[in-house]
Formats: C-alpha cells, sequence, structure tokens
C-alpha cells in the first residue's frame, strides 16, 4: 500500500504538524521529527494536523463525506481537544494511503456507521498531544512553568503576565518537541464543541455549487464513456455488431471489457447514441427465466431445508409444544435498490507509470486494490481523488463502476468517464437480499415468552464480499438484530439458510436490521396482543436487562404521549431496535383510508442512544434520513424480475415517499457516558415495524410482506373482515 508522505514531505510542510502511524499493534501519534524519523524506520506516517503560522488549522479526515457530516464532525473531535479557534478551522481529504487507514479495520472505508466510533480515540489523542507541545513550546518562549500556561481558543495564555502568544507563533517550536505519549484528555463538562450543534463545514460549497462530485470531475483530453451490461444475470457478449456505432460522430473507441462493451466519445450524448445503434448477442446467462414468482418460490424450497444454527438458547422444541399460546408467522420482504441521488460513475486516467481515479466512493483501500489488479501499477503510483459522494447507502463501497473506468481508460489510452443512467443504476445494482423468515413464538399462561424460533432465509452478502468471516457458514448481516436478540426469552433458535440466486446483493443501509427489525418487532407486538398487556410495557418487562433499550423506549413513548388516546382515526405503533451498538425507539402515529388502503403516517417520534454524542445536529440529521429512508422502504420499495432480469428501470416504476409524504419527525437524544454507537444507519431499523404496529392497532390487521402498499393494505382489511 502506498504512503502519500515522505521525507521531503515532511520537511516542506509548513507550520506545526502531527501525524498518525497505523501499525498491526494499533496506532502512533508522531510530531514532523519524528515522523521523519519513523519513515527511515518502515512507518508510514501521515499529517492529520498541521497549525499554519497565519493560524489556520488544517484537519485531514480519511472517511468519505456522503451526507453524513464526518467533514465536520471528524474535525470537531480534533478541534476540541485542541482548543482551537474552530473559525480558522479547514479540512482537506485525505488520499488513498495506509497511513489513513481506519484503526479497527486495518482499511481506509467507510460504512457501518463506524466513522466516530473507530476514530473517536486517536482524533482525540492528536488534539490533546498538539495542544500539550504548545502548551509547552510557549513556557519555553516564556521561561515560565507549563502549568501556568493555558490554551484557548487558538492561542497560549500566561495568565500571571497577560502574555498572549497564537498558536500560528508556536508552529515552529512546538514542531521540535516529542509527542507526549499520554496526554490529558478532556473531562465531560470541558468541552466547547463535542455535544453541541455546529454548523457543518462542507454547506457553503454546497449550497454554491461549488463541490466536486464524482460526475463533476473533469479532466484535459477526457471522454465520456458508457458500457452495454447485459440484459440477464450473468450473460457474456456472444457477437458484436457495431458498424453503425462507428459511424456516430464524436465515437472515438468501442471496447469490450470485463462487464460488456464500452462506447467512448467525445460526449456522454455520442457515447449514448453509439450505444442504441449497436447490436450486442449475449449468451442465455444464469437463469433466463427468472422471476419474481420463481424467486418466490425458491424462497418457499429453502424455508424447508435445515441450515446452520446461530444462536441456540435452552429447547425450544419443547417450550412451543408446552406452551399455552402460540404463534407462527411468515414474513418476506423484498429486494430493495440504493437510488442513490447521483448515479454511478467514476473517471479514471491510466497511463504507463501513473493512474489516477477520481471517484465518490466508499472504500479507498478496494479502490486501489482493483486498480492494481487491473494496471499491474504498484499502489505508490495510484492516485485516488475522493470527491464528495451523492449518497452511499453501502452502494458505492462496491467497485464495479471503478473496474469498468480504470479498464477503459486502459484499453484507450485516455482519461475516461463513465458515467452510469438511472435505468443501468437500477438493473445493475448490489441489491438489499430479498428474504423469507419463519418466526415461532410462545407464552406461558401469565402471558410471558417462553420460546422464540426463527428461521430466515437470505442470500449472503459476506460470502461475497468478506468471506474469511463466514464462520460455520454463517452470514452475520443476515442474522444481525437475531442472534444478538435482548428481548429476555428463556429458550431461543436462531437458524440460517443461505439461498444463492443470481440476483448481486451487498451492503443497502442498516444492512440486516434493515429487515430483522421489521420481523422481530412486530412479533413483538402480536405476542403483547395475545398476552393482552401494553406494547410498551411488554416490552419494557422483557428488557430488564438492558436498560439502554428501556430508557429509549420510555424517552420516545414519553414524548409521544404514549398511553393517551391518539386523534380520532388514527393509530400510534411502537418499536425499538438495537444495531451499530446505538439504541433507537420510534413511536408512529398514522391513519388510513380504508377505501383505497393508503396509509399516512402523520408524526414519527424518535429516541436514540448512541453514546457520548459529538455534533447534535448530525445526529437529528442522520436519524430524520434514516426515518424517511425506512419509510419509503416501508410503503412503498420494491424490484420487480422477470426475463431473467430486473425489470424494474426507473421512478416509474419504483416509486419513493415524496416530500408531501414526509411526517413531522422529532429526535430527542439520550445523554449517555455509555459505549459509541454509530448514526447513519440505526435510525432506518425501527420506522416499519412501528408503522405496521400502529397499522394494527388501528384496524386489527397485520402486514408481514413488505412493502405496506395500499393494494396490499386493502387486500388485509378485506381478508380481516372475513375474520
Amino acid at each position: 500500500m502506498n504512503s502519500s508522505i515522505t521525507r521531503r514531505t515532511f520537511l516542506k510542510a509548513a507550520g506545526f504538524t502531527i501525524a498518525i502511524a497505523i501499525t498491526p499493534s494499533g496506532y502512533k501519534i508522531l510530531s514532523a521529527k519524528e515522523s521523519e524519523e519513523a519513515i527511515g524506520k518502515g512507518f508510514s506516517p501521515n499529517i492529520w494536523l498541521r497549525i499554519m503560522p497565519d493560524n489556520r488549522v488544517v484537519i485531514t479526515v480519511n472517511k468519505s463525506e456522503m451526507g453524513q457530516g464526518v467533514y465536520t464532525s471528524l474535525p470537531m473531535i480534533i478541534a476540541d481537544e485542541l482548543e482551537a479557534d474552530w473559525k480558522r478551522v479547514k479540512f482537506e481529504v485525505a488520499p488513498a494511503a495506509d497511513g489513513y487507514k481506519d484503526p479497527v479495520w486495518g482499511a481506509q472505508a467507510t460504512g457501518g456507521s463506524t466513522s466516530i466510533r473507530h476514530m473517536y480515540e486517536p482524533l482525540r489523542k492528536a488534539g490533546a498531544a498538539a495542544r500539550e507541545m504548545l502548551i509547552t513550546a510557549a513556557a519555553g518562549v516564556w521561561n515560565v512553568p507549563a502549568a501556568e500556561c493555558q490554551a484557548s481558543q487558538g492561542s497560549v495564555k500566561h495568565a500571571p503576565s497577560k502574555r498572549n502568544i497564537t498558536y500560528g507563533e508556536l508552529a515552529k517550536p512546538a514542531s521540535a518537541l516529542e509527542v507526549p505519549k499520554n496526554p490529558s484528555l478532556k473531562k465531560d463538562g470541558q468541552f466547547k464543541l463535542i455535544g453541541t450543534s455546529v454548523p457543518r463545514l462542507d454547506v457553503v460549497e454546497k449550497t454554491e455549487g461549488t463541490a466536486i462530485f464524482g460526475i463533476d470531475a473533469l479532466v484535459p483530453d477526457m471522454l465520456y464513456a458508457t458500457v452495454a451490461r447485459p440484459y440477464t444475470f450473468g450473460a457474456k457478449v456472444v457477437a458484436l455488431h457495431d458498424a453503425a456505432a462507428q459511424k456516430v460522430k464524436g465515437v472515438q473507441k468501442i471496447v469490450q471489457i470485463d462487464r460488456g462493451v464500452a462506447f467512448c466519445a467525445d460526449t456522454i450524448e455520442a457515447a449514448w447514441q453509439a450505444k442504441k445503434a449497436t447490436h450486442i448477442v449475449w449468451g442465455k446467462g444464469e437463469d433466463p427465466d427468472l422471476n419474481n414468482e420463481s424467486l418466490a418460490k425458491s424462497f418457499e424450497e429453502h424455508l424447508s431445508r435445515d441450515g446452520v444454527v446461530a444462536r441456540k438458547d435452552g429447547d425450544v422444541q419443547h417450550a412451543l409444544s408446552a406452551a399455552a399460546m402460540k404463534l407462527d408467522s411468515r414474513y418476506y420482504l423484498p429486494y430493495l435498490a440504493h437510488v442513490t441521488m447521483e448515479p454511478m460513475n467514476c473517471t479514471a486516467q491510466v497511463q504507463q507509470d501513473r493512474c489516477d481515479i477520481w471517484v465518490p466512493t466508499q472504500n479507498q483501500t478496494g479502490t486501489l486494490m482493483t486498480a492494481k489488479k487491473i494496471t499491474g501499477l504498484d499502489p505508490e503510483h495510484i492516485h485516488v481523488h475522493t470527491t464528495y459522494l451523492g449518497g452511499g447507502y453501502g452502494r458505492r463501497f462496491e467497485q464495479d463502476f471503478v473496474e469498468e473506468a480504470v479498464q477503459i481508460s486502459k484499453a484507450v489510452g485516455r482519461p475516461v468517464k463513465v458515467i452510469w443512467t438511472r435505468e443501468e443504476d437500477f438493473q445493475h445494482d448490489y441489491f438489499r437480499p430479498g428474504n423469507l423468515s419463519r418466526i415461532q413464538a410462545a407464552l406461558d399462561e401469565k402471558g410471558s415468552p417462553t420460546a422464540w424460533s426463527h428461521k430466515i432465509v437470505c442470500p449472503s452478502i459476506f460470502a461475497r464480499v468478506f468471506p474469511e468471516t463466514m464462520k460455520k457458514g454463517i452470514d452475520n448481516a443476515a442474522v444481525e438484530g437475531l442472534s444478538n436478540l435482548e428481548y429476555d426469552v428463556p429458550n431461543v433458535s436462531v437458524e440460517y439458510v443461505r439461498i444463492d440466486t443470481p440476483v448481486p446483493v451487498g451492503f443497502w443501509r442498516s444492512v440486516g436490521s434493515s429487515h430483522n427489525a421489521f420481523t422481530v418487532e412486530t412479533v413483538i407486538d402480536d405476542l403483547a396482543h395475545m398476552a393482552k398487556k401494553d406494547p410498551l410495557r411488554f416490552r419494557l418487562d422483557l428488557l430488564k436487562k438492558h436498560p439502554r433499550a428501556q430508557r429509549v423506549l420510555e424517552l420516545a413513548a414519553e414524548k409521544a404521549g404514549w398511553g393517551k388516546t391518539p386523534e380520532k382515526d388514527r393509530g400510534r405503533g411502537i418499536a425499538y431496535h438495537l444495531s451499530f451498538d446505538s439504541y433507537v425507539a420510534q413511536v408512529a402515529d398514522i391513519s388510513v383510508d380504508r377505501k383505497d388502503g393508503k396509509i399516512k403516517v402523520h408524526r414519527i417520534v424518535c429516541a436514540v442512544d448512541c453514546g457520548p454524542v459529538v455534533n447534535t445536529d448530525t445526529i437529528t440529521a442522520q436519524m430524520m434520513g434514516g426515518i424517511v429512508m425506512g419509510l419509503s422502504s416501508a410503503l412503498k420499495e420494491s424490484i420487480s424480475f422477470g426475463r431473467g432480469k430486473v425489470l424494474t428501470e426507473n421512478f416509474d416504476s419504483y416509486d419513493l415517499l415524496r416530500m408531501s409524504e414526509t411526517p413531522e419527525i422529532e429526535v430527542h437524544i439520550v445523554q449517555s457516558d455509555a459505549k459509541l454507537g454509530g448514526v447513519g444507519e440505526p435510525g432506518v431499523p425501527p420506522v416499519a415495524p412501528a408503522v405496521a404496529n400502529a397499522l394494527f392497532s388501528l384496524t386489527g390487521v397485520r402486514i408481514r410482506d413488505l412493502p405496506m402498499t395500499p393494494e396490499a393494505v386493502v387486500k388485509a382489511l378485506k381478508a380481516g373482515s372475513k375474520t
């Protein structure tokens, strides 16, 4: 892997620099002098913090910005410990390099709601170390004890003599000092930025239109490219008839690559025209008859097969046979698309001794490895320029769009920008897996759960992406929220049945929790109804060993007015889920038109405990965004298949929640000093079951297949009226 810093780079770096060297045994914080020495010993330190002579503080961010606010929240962590003047703080985007790897993952990537969780400690220590060095430098300048000096707002003050010196003035003497091994971190109550609402540093350029997203990248002598990909999954080119395409004005090159046929032209319009003028004969693919019905049948067949046990507590079968009351439910949840605002794109320039890639990616390490494999270049000669991401949700962790751009540029010998159309984005996604579950649960005579058997049929994401994690054949993403079920049930069984279909699957915002929270939380509501208990009280009684879960449930319920009668013709439902080490509870208030079946969500009240808070504004925004995305998937979204391919092509057949349909959303943050949790994804899982539970409360009908479309609601209401 490459490192973006050399001995010469450090010698040329202006001001006071702090670097972090990521090593197999952890991370080390180094000064410029120590970094220079470390380079000679084989370490790969990279500059994370620079204090310039003009008092600017430049902080390097190693995570991708896709709307979640890391270009602000990560600098806040360093700046607060540093006692920097926030008005002088700027950020820079890290190159792809060893020194900018996530110290927990050992890779440079953004996902799993880990940015704050993984970087909080090293960034705090880097800021605190720099602060102590600046104080020591000031004490040396004044020849006074360091204990008499205090850092504040970008300068060091000596109260006895009323002297003051800026960080910029201290940059040079501080650079000569050694980094303290155990800098003193701030305690609660001392923070000035952490735990507050701070405006985003990237707001101005985004509102002015100067922010560069991947699709905005421009390189001299660049060609535009579009790729013809197979209609059916796994099909290959049999014959290519491109004579008409070669005559299209502006077309420069037509080449075959691994994923199909690339059309390169002076403009994207010419490339599209050439593709349209070409006749490609494709092979049959993996399953030319694949359709919704065949997929559903395959899932059903797999449900009868034995799977692998992901959790086993007690004797579930005995408890079920001896139960006073039983429940047996099936759920089918569809494949979902990511639908990022910015379609997939990548710009690459492959030269004999260098490769540059401009890309909105969540996976810089993966991008480096992809380019290395295609070009044969050492990583030191591959330069990844991470742009803003117009949405990620896990889709931009993949490498297909990078692979296309690099292969095409290598083939044509010029810079190439590959742009996907919206139709291509839908049809060649890595979808959220469809899944089928059967849940059997039991209650005793007092209405307490005695057994929970959960069998899930689901394709595996990890088998493709991280096969080394597939211990005993279990995909942890498929069973998250099940294998760690927190409800106190004495007999629990979780069984995973892997199903392999031609449909590619990948990470989708909140991954397995996005579907497992729905099945678990609606069954919990059904059990509460069977036990004739309040759904909130029922949950709280089962979570006595988990006070953080109880706390978010109680807070959401309190703020939503749980226990009070909702407005006329409205239903109220509650749900809770633990994901990415964060606890989230949500209460939904809904109404339904019993004639056309349309659900209207009026209000969502959300409570979140993510541990220590960095930026309250970011948490609120991410909870809101997750709720809207979760609502859209719960009420509207589903991918359709037929003739061996994806039939869904655009928004005319893949409906999304409209702005006019967005409910009032309240977010309440629990003050907590518990373990750090994520916020980018945990807002999604509870909203679908909260709405379904509200529908059940209002109408008495239970919908177990998503989405809860008007047609599905009407069907359920009619079926309910006959019972």
